[in-house]
């Protein structure tokens, strides 16, 4: 009986440990999304200060395009991305929508895989996935690195 007892108190206590680090992961989650969602919104106001904090200074940006000949990948530069997104007027509405995160977590660096849809004063633009790398930095998860693909057919 005794020894019941020890393990039903084993596995409370391993069952109680499991869900504080689920609870931790979960917040870690948290504040990845919110620095992807700031990003995001700063797009979407045009505030090149807002998208700026999502970014660590040592940040840059690609995307895979199809051409007739096979896939290419275009760099672009946070200040280059930042520049073109000025460009576009103030009255064009953008609006990223975020279809789904999966998120990975190893110690201070994170991996998120998010499919998405790209609006345009409210119509469908384009879609594809965006592949996001962040580092835990002192003062918060930073985006350190993009990805993403962009399609006109199959959204």
């Amino acid at each position: 009986m005794k020894i019941v007892k020890i393990m039903m108190l084993t596995l409370l206590i391993v069952a109680g440990y499991s869900f504080v680090v689920c609870a931790q992961i979960s917040s870690g989650d948290k504040e990845i999304r919110a620095v992807i969602a700031g990003l995001f919104e700063g797009m979407s106001k045009r505030d090149a200060k807002k998208m700026e904090e999502s970014f660590a200074r040592e940040a840059f940006l690609q995307t895979v395009q199809q051409t007739d000949e096979g896939n290419i990948v275009k760099n672009t530069s946070v200040t280059g991305f930042l520049n073109g997104l000025a460009s576009i007027p103030a009255e064009v509405e953008l609006e990223e929508r975020m279809l789904d995160y999966k998120i990975n977590v190893d110690g201070g660096m994170a991996s998120v895989w998010a499919p998405y849809e790209f609006y345009v004063d409210g119509k469908l633009s384009h879609c594809g996935v965006n592949s996001f790398q962040l580092v835990r930095f002192p003062e918060g998860w930073k985006i350190v690195y993009i990805i993403d693909t962009r399609r006109k057919e199959g959204c």
